[in-house]
């Protein structure tokens, strides 16, 4: 049947129009898969600067509990800074001490832990189902009077990495790093908490379960942990920690732990201009804690650290 040129017309029409609607939904995909590329790629290398939320935000919720490491997130940290400990029955929990705190904990008959009895109250002789009877959140802290109070309890670290993630399937950002303290001294070994080997090993159990190896940064006071952990899991990024009252040289600190961390975390005192070339000329990141006020902060990031951690992560 013989077509009229107008028919022709149309017909070559529409199939330039479905030809470029095509080339439109094709480029769109690929644009997405680029764009979540590179969002990925950025994650993974973690070049801007490292807000850190201390034990998630100490200063406005309860230190290492769930609440306070989701309110973290909406202040936009880039890294969840929080302790870990070990019950009885062997789980990995978010705690400073490896004992209840006077200053934050309430015992199961509603009465204020005291300072005398805290040491007593030794997490590593309690089960789990046994440390969900003490409250963390409800009492007011003397040092942060400014804390939101709610209840709360010691959380599983395999429970705050679950809470974190169904958190950030409703938040458009790259998903936060975890830096986690190993609470171990050589003098309370296998009283307050297993030996290094054995933390370590237990850590790395839920770091692996929750397929975070790639986020997650170990640091500790104790060298040993990271030594060990250096030695067994190479490819973890590792910070060496340092109090203020540590008089030796950043070269004899480094000789000590053994080899080069990802990251040197002074107390923010010792940090100057000398210690961050030394450090940045070894490609170690220098993180100091723990800086509360806005001009601090201010002044440390001009000075050139690489992140910092702070208990009010609002004032970043």
């Amino acid at each position: 049947m013989k077509r009229s040129p107008s028919y022709r017309y149309h017909w070559i029409m529409n199939r330039n129009r479905i030809f470029k609607y095509t080339l439109l939904v094709i480029c769109f995909f690929a644009a997405c898969q680029v764009s979540k590329k590179s969002l990925d790629s950025r994650t993974a290398m973690q070049t801007e600067f490292d807000k850190q939320g201390h034990r998630g935000c100490r200063g406005l919720f309860p230190e290492n509990t769930v609440p306070a490491m989701l309110y973290a997130l909406g202040m936009g940290v880039t890294t969840l800074e929080m302790d870990v400990v070990i019950t009885k029955d062997k789980k990995v929990i978010l705690s400073h001490e490896p004992f209840f705190n006077h200053e934050i904990s309430t015992k199961p008959d509603g009465k204020y832990v005291t300072e005398a009895e805290e040491k007593s109250l030794n997490i590593y002789q309690l089960t789990y189902e046994e440390v969900l009877k003490y409250d963390v959140g409800l009492k007011p802290h003397p040092r942060f009077p400014g804390q939101e109070k709610i209840k709360a309890v010691k959380p599983l670290l395999g429970d705050v990495i679950d809470s974190v993630r169904k958190d950030m399937m409703t938040r458009r950002r790259p998903f936060p790093y975890y830096n986690i303290e190993t609470k171990t001294q050589p003098a309370t070994d296998n009283s307050y908490h297993p030996a290094p080997e054995e933390f370590v090993e237990l850590l790395m159990a839920v770091i692996k379960e929750k397929e975070i190896e790639d986020h997650v940064i170990i640091q500790s006071f104790d060298f040993r942990t990271l030594q060990y952990l250096h030695q067994k899991y190479p490819d973890i990024k590792t910070a060496m920690l340092i109090e203020d009252y540590d008089k030796r040289t950043l070269e004899e600190q480094l000789q000590a732990l053994g080899f080069t961390p990802t990251i040197y975390s002074p107390a923010y005192q010792l940090v100057n201009e000398a210690l961050l070339n030394k450090c940045h000329t070894r490609n170690i990141k220098v993180i100091p804690w723990t800086i509360n006020t806005k001009e601090e902060i201010e002044k440390y990031k001009a000075m050139g650290v690489d992140g910092i951690i702070s208990d009010y992560p609002d004032l970043f």
